[in-house]
């Protein structure tokens, strides 16, 4: 018996449909677009991270933010090593903008070693809290303590004030922010007002787009040829994060954090024989300092920017406990964690596959569970982290100021074009 041509064809269709449902069942959430069929909650999730670039935001307490000419003058003064006791070293001696503004040292290195990891400045004015512990409750309050740390840039408002008082171009800038001279009479002022300069600058810094912000906003629209430019290993990543990791319930919203602070079940001894206390600690600093929303330094008047501060208190759950970072740019910040004792991604994802879940308090991070990654399942997460980042994230200039005219009147300054290129 002759199959003849019809008969033919109609063998091969069944054996190529045969072989469409072996794939299939191979790849059970994958169809033919090379797109993982996301759920509608994944895909809820998923688009809870965005769309980015967020809404702008000021730095808090700070009259002079997202002012040009205090921008200007912030810049200058962050890249200036006489600011420091010993006229060696900046801010951006551990917050390089090559590397995102970070060091990639495990801690940080000023006039002294330091306990805690740099973290990046990208972002920032989006956050709550600064610092590992939350001890800052604004840009402005955080940049003062590097400034008088004696670990870190060991200057005094005094010296600050005679440094910017008596160079031509800061004290000129100085006085067009502030209608005032920088006065080593009245250094208190003078330093904070140094540092709101420096919080309007760093609250400028706000990154780019990345590959997941294009995936997310393709999978919003429907666009589906867009969306398979994301790379599959990328998207299981993805669905791991946003489904059984649970990474999404710290790290959530468009920062990727939820701006609070955890135990992360990695010890916390920030040298033999001494415990960092974390967020315990960093409370009590808050509570302390006279730099706060709360104080009459800050320029903000309404309860709702005041209300954080004025009601956080210290539970013994947070001793040891550090703030959850931003993952955006993660790929570009290594190392990781409070005190950097993680080198890579592809460590803090075994961390998190490996738990010890004894090391955690007893009252618990519940949310925190040993993941069981399969090596493919790793490397699918890291995958996704790494495009978390904006190419321009470690290609950020600094903007060469126009000099600045003695007698211009104040405020009028070009903005320097803080944004990544």
């Amino acid at each position: 018996m002759s199959w003849g041509a019809t008969g033919a064809a109609a063998l091969s269709g069944a054996l190529l449909a045969l072989a469409s449902a072996a794939t299939a069942l191979a790849q059970p959430n994958r169809n033919a677009a090379g797109v993982l069929a996301f759920t509608a909650e994944e895909q809820r999730q998923i688009l809870s991270h965005g769309p980015w670039p967020p809404a702008p935001a000021r730095d808090a307490g700070n009259a002079q933010a997202s002012r040009p000419a205090a921008i200007a003058l912030g810049q200058a003064l962050f890249f200036e090593t006489r600011l420091s006791g010993k006229a060696n070293t900046s801010c951006a001696s551990c917050h390089l903008p090559a590397r995102a503004f970070t060091d990639g040292r495990p801690r940080a290195l000023g006039q002294a070693p330091l306990e805690r990891n740099t973290p990046s400045l990208w972002n920032a004015v989006h956050e709550r809290w600064y610092g590992w512990d939350g001890a800052a409750d604004s840009l402005w309050s955080q940049a003062i303590r590097p400034l008088l740390d004696e670990r870190e840039m060991a200057s005094s408002a005094t010296h600050l004030a005679a440094t910017i008082g008596t160079d031509a171009q800061l004290a000129c800038r100085y006085r067009q922010v502030f209608h005032a001279d920088a006065d080593a009479a009245d250094a208190q002022r003078t330093l904070v007002n140094a540092a709101k300069a420096l919080g309007a600058f760093t609250g400028s810094l706000v990154s780019g787009r990345s590959a997941f912000d294009a995936f997310r906003d393709a999978l919003q629209r429907g666009d589906r040829r867009a969306v398979a430019r994301y790379p599959l290993a990328a998207q299981r990543g993805l669905r791991l994060f946003v489904g059984r990791g649970q990474c999404q319930v710290c790290h959530a919203g468009p920062m990727f954090s939820n701006g609070e602070f955890g135990d992360t079940g990695l010890p916390f001894f920030s040298r033999p024989g001494v415990v960092d206390p974390g967020r315990h600690g960093g409370i009590a600093a808050l509570r302390a300092s006279p730099y706060t929303l709360l104080s009459d330094w800050s320029d903000a008047s309404d309860e709702a920017t005041r209300i954080k501060t004025r009601h956080v208190l210290a539970q013994p759950r947070n001793f040891g406990e550090f703030k959850v970072p931003s993952l955006r740019n993660v790929a570009d910040t290594a190392p990781y964690m409070h005190d950097g004792q993680l080198a890579s991604l592809t460590e803090v994802v075994a961390h998190y596959s490996t738990l010890n879940l004894e090391r955690l308090h007893a009252d618990g991070e519940q949310i925190l569970k040993p993941l069981h990654l399969s090596p493919r399942e790793a490397a699918d997460l890291v995958a996704f982290l790494r495009t978390l980042s904006d190419p321009g994230a470690t290609h950020w200039q600094r903007r060469t100021l126009p000099a600045c005219a003695t007698r211009e009147r104040p405020g009028h300054l070009p903005s320097p074009g803080t944004q990544a290129p």
